[in-house]
């Protein structure tokens, strides 16, 4: 909840606030109607000291209960993102509910265990993916994980708390994690390469590919990223490549061509990265409505022939999940880890036990519903699915 959050940093708030950040923020909360005038006249006035006018302000704010202490949050991140990030400030919870909406979920901080009965149950259903304890043995992962880069501003803080959340999330899921930290670009690739030979792959029912780094669309970044580019290079359409990992090259390594030991198994590709720079949030009217769209012509409606040839999809059995729509950003707290992540633990730790993994990524998709940070907002996106099947996880078989 946010008033704990401003409880929990209420004494670094008052220690290191400036004078004008606090003028400035109880205009804010003065316009948002949470202080009225006499409110800020006597927190400025009665108080001698910043840091008594510091404590003033949070103080009752904090009094003022979630909604109003989560409004100061996102005004803080936005006037002194410094300050911010030196608090370790979050307002990635959920906005509260409506009075008519459903019972709030409760969400389970450990991961709930299928049980043998249900995994039973599926066995000899054909609309699932085969999952055997032997397969469960030799489960395998790919994570790769952008901390520190060549260049300390675009150091990602919190993205340590993300690589632990994961490792311990895919380990708890059965699956033997080989990890990389602070990648360039050639070496991601260089890296997904490597994981498609990994010798458990024959063995193993699925295999999960987890990226976080910095992003644009359709690529991953490297530590070694560069922020200008000198003329020469700008006419050089190769002149990126050894920072840049596209994303693409994970369906063409992991593909059936060179990769067949994963042949008619779920790849479950998961990246936490920007896509571009602007926000994920617009204004609508209250009659805004969608276009209408031609519908494609059907399969039954194509002239098709049988050349009575043998042949395998290029790409199946594949699912992802990106941060966030194309060309805008993604959201990672300095302390708690990439909202994503956060949402993704709790959503797996109380669904997959019972769940397929195309209704949990539906599950944390629409946690972002709620999702709530000033005028922030954010919404993943599952792309190239081909999984033909439903894929359950069977934690703790």
């Amino acid at each position: 909840m946010a008033d704990k959050e401003l409880e929990r940093v209420r004494k670094k708030f008052v220690e290191k606030a400036p004078k004008e950040i606090i003028k400035q923020l109880l205009d804010d909360v003065l316009e948002d109607r949470i202080v009225n005038d006499g409110e800020r006249e006597s927190i400025l006035e009665e108080n001698a000291t910043r840091a008594d006018k510091a404590r003033g302000l949070i103080d009752t704010v904090k009094r003022k209960g979630d909604e109003a202490s989560r409004k100061l949050i996102a005004h803080l991140e936005r006037r002194d993102a410094t300050l911010y990030s030196e608090l370790g400030l979050s307002c990635a919870q959920p906005a509260p509910p409506a009075a008519d909406s459903q019972q709030e979920q409760k969400w389970s901080t450990t991961l709930i265990s299928s049980t043998e009965a249900f995994w039973r149950k599926t066995q000899n259903d054909r609309d699932i993916y085969p999952v055997t304890k032997e397969s469960i043995r030799s489960r395998v992962a790919l994570l790769i994980t952008n901390i520190k880069f060549d260049t300390e501003r675009h150091n990602r803080n919190g993205a340590a708390k993300d690589e632990e959340n994961m490792e311990n999330k895919l380990k708890s899921l059965g699956y033997e994690v080989v990890k990389h930290t602070n990648l360039t670009g050639k070496a991601i690739d260089d890296a997904v390469i490597e994981f498609s030979k990994h010798p458990k792959l024959k063995g193993t029912d699925s295999v999960f590919v987890v990226i976080m780094s910095h992003g644009k669309l359709g690529a991953v970044l490297g530590v070694d990223l560069e922020d200008e580019t000198s003329d020469e290079e700008k006419r050089d359409p190769n002149s990126e490549r050894h920072w840049k990992f596209p994303t693409n090259n994970i369906y063409k390594h992991l593909g059936t061509e060179n990769c067949p030991a994963l042949l008619n198994k779920p790849k479950i590709i998961i990246i936490q990265a920007c896509r571009g720079k602007k926000g994920g949030s617009v204004l609508v009217s209250d009659a805004a409505h969608s276009a209408d769209s031609n519908p494609s012509p059907s399969a039954a409606e194509e002239n098709l022939e049988d050349d009575n040839v043998q042949y395998v999809h290029k790409e199946k059995d594949f699912i992802s999940l990106l941060s966030c729509t194309p060309d805008t950003v993604s959201y990672r707290s300095p302390v708690q880890g990439s909202i994503l992540i956060q949402y993704l633990d709790a959503v797996f730790n109380t669904f997959a036990h019972k769940e397929d993994i195309e209704e949990l990524f539906r599950k944390v998709m629409l946690r972002f519903e709620d999702f709530y940070c000033g005028n922030k907002r954010q919404m993943p996106t599952k792309d190239r699915c081909t999984l033909t099947k439903r894929f359950y996880l069977f934690p703790g078989l």
